[in-house]
């Protein structure tokens, strides 16, 4: 059994391996490739994607695993085995099922595809037209189902997909919680509007680029981002990618009119930065170093966004550090003024630069469109016209351009349908975790407010980073929480904030 667990182990390494190479080819076409070259990097793509599926799909791995006794009815495999062994196996046993579905022409076609598809969209985007783009997401949408098909479901077709991000979550489950939060926030965003607004004209100045990247650089530092394990770069649509356990690629983009766009990006990145090289060193070359599920990733970069980086505890240290950045600029704006400022609640068009309280409406908004287009409800043609319905319905305002409203997200042309939902799954996991770390760190707003943030990601660290992929979302959890997801902690959270700043 050892010797099998050894191959088994050697073999997940080379996986992991190329599936470095892969990022290291999508995070080039993301930054630094020239337009025209596509073509060859969809054929590059397509041509690695074929053999790490015939990686992950070689017989002998379930020859290994049945060796190891590890079956359907026993993941885990042998109770001989040490736990992160136990863990491993699983998640191996996980993916050579998925993968042994698929087969490779199809794996090889959606990697090609999705390629091409990704230039397209960025043109499609800057002419903002969607009639170029849909083709290909038509053809998107057909691989997604045949995928779907052959992974198999239960109830929806969806739930196939969002499987694949979010391990056990079903789409009767998302639809639930996002239930929940529907109710509670559409009418908190109409007391809200009700209330006098907050002027937010300091962050409409004019913030040279060059500072605003140095500034985020800065950030980064003040977040304990190894910048000797990683780098910041500029996309079309921030992103963060790990090329290795010491090589961890964050973007983001600027706007010299709009400060808030690098600098809560770049505090969003550094979160999925921060949990990537968090991983337990114990699982380097294994698939165990890398995140539980999208919906935790994300808990994590929303946690330092919005929980930390729009908290007044956090700018009572840094806003200073800020003010001496851009006198001119902050010049008369006290703490509390700049505090309301990026805090600011007003339904907008675009999703990566909406306010905490409506970003998850537009995730739903993007979930009810999803799980038509699967269940075949809508045509990907009468996709602009949906979507402005349900912007209409959910934010009460209506997309101006294809480029602010369904063009506006990278996911679809990457072939990422049942994506999406993840987002607002980590608001609703990331004020879990929060209000556990609040117990466990009574001066949490103390320590933000010296500007030390040590505790806090040293919290992480042992409860959340660590762990990687060695527990499912539902069981980290349940053991950092105590429960089951829930989302009353984010509506709480959400409540009392802006009944505070709103005075509602």
């Amino acid at each position: 059994m050892q010797k099998a667990l050894e191959q088994l182990k050697k073999i997940d390494a080379e996986i992991t391996a190329l599936e470095g190479a892969q990022a290291v080819l999508e995070w080039d076409q993301q930054v630094y490739m020239p337009e025209r070259g596509v073509h060859a990097r969809s054929e590059q793509t397509a041509g690695l994607a074929a053999i790490v599926h015939q990686k992950n799909t070689d017989p002998v791995i379930g020859d290994l695993l049945d060796k190891l006794g590890v079956s359907d009815e026993n993941p885990l495999g042998s109770a001989d085995l040490e736990d992160d062994d136990r863990r491993l196996v699983r998640e191996i046993h996980r993916d050579f099922q998925r993968a042994t579905r698929l087969p490779a022409d199809l794996v090889s076609k959606i990697a090609r595809v999705t390629s091409i598809a990704q230039s397209v969209w960025a043109e499609a985007r800057r002419k903002s037209q969607f009639s170029l783009f849909q083709p290909h997401l038509e053809e998107i949408v057909k691989l997604s189902l045949e995928v779907a098909e052959r992974l198999g479901y239960e109830a929806h077709p969806y739930d196939a997909l969002v499987d694949q991000y979010e391990p056990e979550m079903t789409t009767a489950e998302i639809a639930r919680v996002f239930r929940e939060l529907r109710e509670a926030l559409v009418p908190l965003v109409r007391d809200i509007a009700a209330a006098r607004q907050i002027d937010n004209s300091v962050l409409l100045k004019a913030f040279p680029v060059d500072r605003q990247e140095a500034f985020s650089r800065a950030t980064l530092e003040a977040l304990q981002f190894d910048m000797s394990r990683g780098r910041l770069d500029r996309s079309v649509h921030p992103f963060t990618t790990s090329l290795g356990p010491d090589d961890v690629r964050l973007t983001t983009r600027y706007d010299e009119h709009f400060f808030p766009t690098a600098l809560f990006g770049t505090i969003h990145e550094a979160g999925h930065g921060l949990y990537e090289l968090g991983f337990s060193r114990r699982f380097r070359g294994t698939r165990l170093a890398s995140g539980a599920s999208l919906g935790i990733h994300e808990s994590m970069s929303r946690f330092w966004e919005n929980v930390v980086g729009r908290s007044r505890a956090f700018w009572h240290h840094f806003y200073p550090v800020m003010k001496a950045e851009f006198p001119d600029q902050l010049s008369g704006v006290d703490l509390e003024s700049f505090y309301r400022a990026i805090n600011r609640v007003e339904p907008s068009l675009i999703r990566v630069e909406a306010d905490e309280v409506t970003y998850s409406l537009h995730i739903i908004l993007r979930f009810e469109l999803e799980r038509m287009l699967i269940g075949g409800e809508l045509r990907v043609a009468d996709l602009p016209h949906a979507w402005r319905e349900q912007s209409q319905d959910l934010l009460g305002i209506v997309p101006d351009s294809d480029a602010n409203g369904v063009l506006q997200d990278i996911h679809w042309s990457g072939g990422a349908i049942g994506y999406f939902p993840t987002y607002a799954l980590g608001n609703v996991y990331g004020l879990q975790f929060t209000s556990r770390m609040r117990t466990d760190i009574p001066a949490m707003d103390n320590l933000l407010r010296q500007g030390d943030l040590v505790p806090v990601k040293a919290w992480l660290d042992e409860h959340i980073h660590s762990v990687g992929r060695s527990r499912t979302p539902g069981e980290l959890c349940e053991e950092v929480t105590g429960e089951p997801m829930s989302a009353q902690p984010f509506i709480d959270y959400l409540t009392r904030k802006y009944t505070d700043i709103y005075d509602l």
